[in-house]
């Protein structure tokens, strides 16, 4: 029997228009005959229909429209599609979601977010739970280092979908081309935590470059990143995981170092003697870490975890305390 697109028929759409959005609807139109996409406005949407490209981000990724089904209604968006991949911005996610009063029974909800959601100050999968009943069964969570700007450039790139056992090949198959290699995961927090964490690790060595440490320091304070990210993982959720997978350190090493990490730009900037405020408005793009590490500080105060990474990325963006003083102070605990 021939199966329809090789997945039973699963409609997929993405919600969001940014560089990460972007790239995920190039990913899945080199496997679905259509991809549903629901873009911020009329502006955007018309931008694409007409020239073929999002006109604000990845702007070089040519789209045939003929396989593009776009809107900007959410309820469109879930009502056409089996599965919905999430990529907006976590601070626009909720005003998002809010909009969503079709049924959505039944479908599969794939978060591509690598942030808190301010609203309920909690990760995408609880969000999800408490807020909308779509339990786990019914979620997926994107991760892995996966830059958009490499995915528009077809360099090779590898993706962790985290989801149960029996949505996994069907996810895989959605994401899988010559550019973009697929794992498998069941652990749903831990990847969605470590995608958070990383782009707080990454602010700091923003951080650090801005201050004028070298590649010496930074790579001791990745390796005692890992570490801490480790303690934190098992601490929320403990199950069997490999940190050294490239979900948790891969993601990691590229937020950290590459120039492309838009949490790496804020810390340099930061470290460069910026405020904390003209540093955000000074970017085009969000960096989740900031918004995250209130969240995640609080987290481990509560929980009683030794992470003075995370303590003093805190401290400096939310407290405004001397970043120069805070790494020197840093450099000692660190080994």
């Amino acid at each position: 029997m021939v199966k329809k697109e090789l997945d039973n028929d699963k409609v997929i759409g993405v919600l969001g228009s940014g560089s990460f959005a972007t790239a995920i609807v190039k990913m899945l139109t080199e496997n679905s005959k259509t991809v549903h996409w629901c873009v911020r406005n009329e502006y955007v949407k018309g931008a694409i229909e007409l020239r073929h490209h999002n006109p604000t981000y990845l702007t070089a990724v040519k789209f045939n429209t003929r396989n593009l089904c776009l809107t900007t209604d959410i309820n469109e968006l879930v009502t056409a599609c089996d599965i919905v991949v999430l990529a907006t911005p976590s601070i626009y996610l909720s005003d998002a979601l809010d909009k969503m009063t079709c049924d959505y029974t039944g479908k599969i909800f794939v978060s591509a977010i690598k942030g808190i959601v301010p609203k309920v100050n909690d990760v995408v999968a609880h969000y999800l739970r408490d807020e909308f009943k779509i339990g786990y069964r019914h979620q997926a969570v994107i991760a892995g280092p996966c830059h958009a700007e490499e995915v528009a450039m077809e360099r090779l790139s590898y993706l962790t979908i985290a989801t149960i056992e029996e949505n996994q090949k069907m996810l895989s198959r959605k994401f899988s081309s010559h550019f973009i290699k697929v794992n498998c995961s069941a652990d749903i927090l831990g990847n969605e935590y470590s995608a958070i964490l990383k782009n707080i690790y990454a602010i700091s060595a923003g951080i650090a470059s801005g201050l004028g440490y070298g590649d010496n320091f930074t790579a001791v304070l990745v390796s005692n990143a890992i570490r801490e990210m480790e303690v934190f993982l098992d601490a929320i959720h403990e199950t069997p995981r490999d940190v050294n997978e490239s979900a948790y350190l891969g993601d990691l090493l590229v937020t950290a170092y590459s120039l492309f990490s838009r949490n790496r730009s804020l810390g340099n900037l930061i470290g460069k003697g910026y405020t904390v405020k003209s540093a955000i408005q000074s970017m085009n793009m969000v960096a989740e870490g900031y918004y995250a590490v209130d969240s995640i500080y609080k987290t481990t105060q509560q929980k009683k975890m030794k992470t003075p990474i995370i303590d003093a990325v805190y401290r400096i963006l939310y407290e405004e305390k001397n970043a120069e003083k805070e790494f020197k102070h840093l450099t000692k605990v660190l080994n």
